[in-house]
């Protein structure tokens, strides 16, 4: 993750467009417009027919599943590090996923044919995007190991951290009942997860507003996989494992 936290308010905040080369990020700006993405925001709805690219630069989204009851579960969350809509530069127009906004800011979308033409000119933009592609795969399938062997507070330490990474804020605003919803989760198991944490003062929470008091000590809680998930990006994306402040 970058070194220090961004206002958010550049396409350059995004970890992806700033590692471009000067030329194929001069092709790509004067097409990328930015959005303010509002709490709840459904970016896509599966299957329906995708047609921008998201490149967050506040905004944290979450990935999820939907089920034919309606019940859901996040399988991975990107921000600032990465884009929303991958699936349209591998070939496919539409993806089974849900794509909604989990924390409220800005980003920069760009039509899909324009970022489709781009990415096959086989240039650093592809190499970025393939890269990137390999580390959500990671974050899939550790995500979906997480939660079938591990605590509810293992998982939350997790959660909790991968949106701290993704995040230019050091306040998160969420409620228990959206982790719940995010986790697929009992809201008491999460009630009960975040009183420990804060009681051991890694946490603070009041009203939906949560702030990270201790990351070392959260991370010591936290299992594996949020190890296993951030050294992957940092390794495919050329990025510090975890944010210094």
């Amino acid at each position: 993750m970058p070194l220090t936290r961004p206002t958010g308010r550049t396409p350059l905040d995004n970890g992806l467009l700033a590692a471009l080369p000067d030329s194929e990020y001069e092709y790509l700006q004067p097409h990328l417009n930015p959005v303010l993405l509002p709490l709840g925001t459904s970016l896509y709805e599966g299957p329906s027919e995708t047609h921008y690219v998201y490149f967050p630069t506040e905004a944290i989204i979450a990935l999820m599943c939907v089920m034919e009851d309606g019940k859901c579960g996040e399988i991975a969350v990107a921000g600032r590090e990465g884009l929303v809509g991958i699936s349209l530069l591998m070939g496919g127009c539409t993806t089974p996923t849900r794509a909604s906004v989990r924390m409220a800011g800005h980003a920069y979308r760009i039509r899909s044919a324009i970022i489709s033409e781009a990415f096959s000119r086989t240039g650093e933009l592809q190499r970025l995007m393939l890269r990137y592609t390999q580390a959500l795969f990671t974050q899939i399938a550790q995500t979906s190991a997480c939660n079938r062997h591990h605590s509810v507070e293992q998982q939350l330490c997790r959660w909790l951290l991968l949106s701290d990474d993704r995040s230019p804020h050091r306040e998160l605003k969420m409620t228990h009942e959206l982790i719940a919803s995010m986790l697929g989760v009992r809201r008491e198991g999460v009630t009960e997860a975040a009183g420990r944490l804060q009681k051991s003062g890694l946490i603070t929470y009041h009203r939906g507003r949560l702030v990270i008091l201790d990351r070392p000590g959260l991370e010591q809680h936290s299992c594996e996989c949020y190890g296993v998930v951030s050294r992957e990006y940092a390794r495919l994306l050329d990025e510090p494992t975890t944010p210094q402040y």
